[in-house]
């Protein structure tokens, strides 16, 4: 069942954003060359605890993960695609580094995830991320009612497959609520005008998952959580949760 969101609800969500949003933010200006993966996980929880926010990410155990999940953030470098769980490995120059975060103010979800470059980037990596970020957008251009899911996934897919990148098979984005994860699943490759038509109060994670090597394949890292393209080729990860509304689109973790 897909719940449609109040505006009083879609209020409170907008606030577990705007949580998502600074959290992400310091983040990427804390992320630095030398700087160790739980130093940014230990820095999204003490922001999580000072906003009076509880973390969407630990201690979440699906099916088929082997554990609960440890930390607040994912931290997915370079060959990572998502799920990376926070290490003590230490950011490197040029290491590109996929960040998803996610935050519940009064049991109500905002899910978000940003790519960047540490230190000195390779363009290659650069126009990976900025790809990944238009697939973003124009898969948040078709959140409003009349449209169908098939159409958000067409608008991303096809900026992807026109770069030459892969999509990850089998992930993409989903319902956000009294859940982290909702239904329903929300492809990041589809047919326009095919799947569930969007009505006003429904609220999706759009994430787009691009990879350089073109392939859409991909394998888990030892932690059973991390996922890897199964070419070692890098990986670009953005997203927000966006509400359908009467007036269109609103992202729901923007800054």
């Amino acid at each position: 069942m897909i719940e449609l969101k109040s505006e009083h609800e879609l209020a409170v969500m907008r606030e577990a954003g705007r949580v998502v949003a600074k959290v992400l933010n310091a983040v990427r200006e804390r992320a630095s060359v030398g700087t160790d993966l739980l130093e940014l996980d230990e820095l999204a929880s003490t922001m999580l605890d000072e906003a009076g926010a509880k973390s969407s990410f630990r201690h979440y155990h699906p099916n088929w993960a082997p554990m609960p999940y440890p930390g607040v953030l994912c931290t997915s470098v370079n060959d990572a695609i998502v799920h990376g769980i926070p290490t003590g490995y230490r950011l490197r120059d040029g290491d590109l580094c996929s960040v998803d975060f996610g935050a519940a103010v009064d049991g109500w979800h905002g899910d978000a995830a940003i790519s960047f470059v540490v230190g000195a980037a390779d363009p290659v990596d650069l126009e990976l991320i900025a790809t990944a970020e238009r697939g973003l957008a124009a898969g948040i251009a078709q959140v409003k009612p009349g449209n169908r899911l098939g159409d958000i996934g067409h608008a991303i897919g096809v900026i992807g497959r026109k770069a030459g990148y892969g999509l990850t098979a089998d992930h993409g984005g989903h319902g956000v609520g009294r859940a982290m994860h909702e239904a329903p699943h929300v492809p990041n490759e589809g047919q326009p005008g095919k799947g569930l038509k969007l009505r006003p109060g429904m609220v999706f994670a759009i994430e787009p998952m691009f990879t350089a090597g073109g392939r859409d394949d991909y394998r888990y890292g030892d932690d059973g959580w991390t996922i890897l393209t199964s070419d070692g080729s890098r990986a670009a990860h953005v997203e927000h949760t966006v509400a359908v509304t009467e007036d269109g689109p609103r992202i729901l973790t923007a800054p």
